[in-house]
């Protein structure tokens, strides 16, 4: 886990350093104050349909940029390069994962069209402001995902479930989770689901399939967020002969303010 107190206090383009002279973990954490967010590229003739899926599904995947094709650089980061900047990367191939480095750019393409999609991560620092406890971020570990019996709203070719990110809340600190998280739509927004996760159709909580499992405190409510990672299910579930995305939990790290998409 890098988000120690020194990794904390880095600023986005130190973390993005880091990154690119190898340094891997996940992101939580890491950057104080400074919006993270999710990468997917995609062939120049599937953007058009993954700018559709994340707009039919807003929720798990809220768009804050896209790139021309062939483009590796973001308004949200200036100076930053895509293909190198991320702690680590997943290579697709037909809907199969074939590699995981820590560098993109001998696997990059002319066509590729970059979504930046917000990510949970940002508004942890909005729930730790209010008191509630962030429980994978207390234990150095990756927070939990799950891949859902939810079906995101197809897009063209592009289907697939939803995938959410756990955080065990406290009872008394559920209302102010699910209020902070509201006030920042861009990052996620409000949970989809609190407490039973048989009704998401997970089964087992300490068996995610993305992240780790976290330790919960006997009276902890199982709270769940849509997540960025739906659309590597998507990928997996459509089978695009090409793709790259983040790993789960290790996200790009931008210049932007977390304050800068809260509503309130």
């Amino acid at each position: 886990m890098l988000a120690d107190a020194h990794a904390r206090a880095w600023s986005p383009a130190a973390a993005r350093a880091r990154f690119r002279a190898g340094l891997t973990g996940p992101t939580a954490g890491v950057a104080a104050g400074h919006t993270q967010v999710n990468l997917i590229s995609v062939p120049a003739d599937w953007a058009y349909e993954m700018l559709l899926f994340c707009q039919r599904n807003p929720k798990p995947c809220p768009v804050l940029d896209v790139t021309d094709a062939g483009s590796w650089s973001t308004v949200l980061a200036e100076g930053a390069d895509l293909r190198t900047d991320l702690p680590r990367y997943r290579v697709w191939r037909d809907g199969e994962l074939v590699d995981e480095p820590t560098d993109v750019r001998g696997h990059w393409r002319g066509d590729l069209v970059s979504f930046l999609l917000g990510c949970s991560f940002t508004f942890e620092w909005a729930l730790s402001g209010a008191g509630v406890p962030i429980r994978h971020v207390e234990q150095g570990r990756n927070v939990p995902m799950y891949v859902t019996s939810r079906q995101c709203r197809p897009a063209g070719r592009l289907h697939g479930p939803l995938v959410v990110s756990m955080r065990p809340v406290p009872p008394e600190h559920l209302a102010a989770a699910i209020r902070e998280s509201s006030l920042l739509p861009a990052v996620h927004g409000s949970p989809v689901h609190c407490g039973d996760p048989s009704g998401l159709g997970v089964a087992d909580l300490s068996r995610p399939d993305f992240g780790d499992a976290v330790d919960a405190e006997p009276d902890d409510i199982p709270v769940f967020w849509a997540c960025g990672v739906t659309p590597q299910a998507a990928v997996m579930a459509s089978r695009p002969p090409f793709a790259i995305t983040h790993a789960p939990g290790q996200m790009f790290l931008t210049d932007a303010r977390d304050e800068q998409y809260r509503v309130a």
